[in-house]
């Protein structure tokens, strides 16, 4: 039995966990002052939400550098501090990861603005108008259109999310190696794992077609959940990741149903350790809504 299938996990939410400075805003050190406690709890992994260099539009979700931590929360000072110290008490952490999306701050796509000849441009998922509209009827999550129109280069790009979050295009390769290069950085920093935001949405159909609407459901995920390569790519970052640093992984598998779900996390596949799925908290939702009168 591996030792994550027995250890018991502490999400901490670093804005709102200790606030060390009097500043009103939780960080880094103040994690640290509280790992004697957290391991009476008996805890042996905290999961850590997004720390990195933010706009904050989503909480920390919205990434503009992956590799670095946010003012607000220390450095990477601080956060090697933590490691070593979380480590001397038995104490894994594990950081989560958003791969989905950057935020619209990042250097990436600011390069892609920049036009359609720029090698960064390939990095998201930019699409001509049709017939002058949005490439086609996606609704992104956050609502609206899942399409941002940019007049400068006549072009629309993808967000699923908000619109200060593009997607970012995992069939670029060169794409995936700077993905996996960032993630090794993190490994060679000492983290133990690494939680997945929305990762079963990272392969999308490249046709993008049309969804139906003839369920609240049918809003394009059908084109992008469980996408035709996301295996594929998940494999190749337990190869290229996850397993030379012997990585605890979680994956976030919102409209995942539990057997794909088990394909996710089967051992024989190399893909991810363990897997969120959601169908228990949608048992109340009326006619499948979630907001109703």
């Amino acid at each position: 039995m591996a030792w994550w299938q027995k250890a018991t996990v502490y999400q901490i939410y670093p804005r709102s966990f200790q606030d060390s400075n009097g500043d009103g805003i939780g960080d880094i050190n103040g994690i640290i002052q509280r790992l004697d406690y957290l391991q009476n709890l008996g805890i042996e992994l905290i999961w850590l939400t997004p720390m990195y260099v933010s706009p904050g539009r989503d909480n920390g979700y919205d990434i503009a550098d992956y590799y670095h931590i946010d003012p607000i929360f220390g450095d990477l000072t601080d956060f090697e501090r933590l490691l070593n110290k979380a480590h001397k008490r038995g104490i894994k952490i594990m950081m989560d990861m958003v791969v989905n999306h950057t935020s619209d701050q990042h250097r990436w796509f600011q390069e892609s603005l920049k036009g359609k000849d720029n090698p960064y441009h390939d990095y998201y998922l930019w699409r001509d108008p049709v017939d002058g509209h949005e490439p086609n009827n996606w609704l992104s999550k956050f609502s609206g259109s899942a399409w941002e129109y940019v007049p400068a280069l006549d072009q629309y790009y993808l967000h699923l999310y908000e619109k200060s979050m593009p997607d970012l295009n995992w069939r670029n390769e060169h794409l995936r190696a700077e993905i996996f290069k960032m993630m090794q950085f993190w490994a060679d920093l000492g983290i133990d794992g690494l939680r997945l935001d929305v990762i079963n949405n990272i392969s999308k159909d490249k046709d993008f077609p049309n969804d139906t609407f003839k369920t609240p459901s049918d809003d394009g995920r059908n084109f992008y959940t469980n996408g035709p390569h996301v295996h594929e790519y998940i494999h190749e970052m337990y190869e290229k990741v996850f397993g030379p640093n012997q990585f605890v992984t979680v994956g976030e598998l919102s409209s995942t149903p539990i057997d794909e779900a088990i394909r996710y996390t089967n051992p024989a596949r190399e893909e991810l350790s363990m897997a969120f799925t959601f169908h228990h908290v949608k048992v109340d939702y009326t006619g499948g809504k979630k907001y109703g009168h």
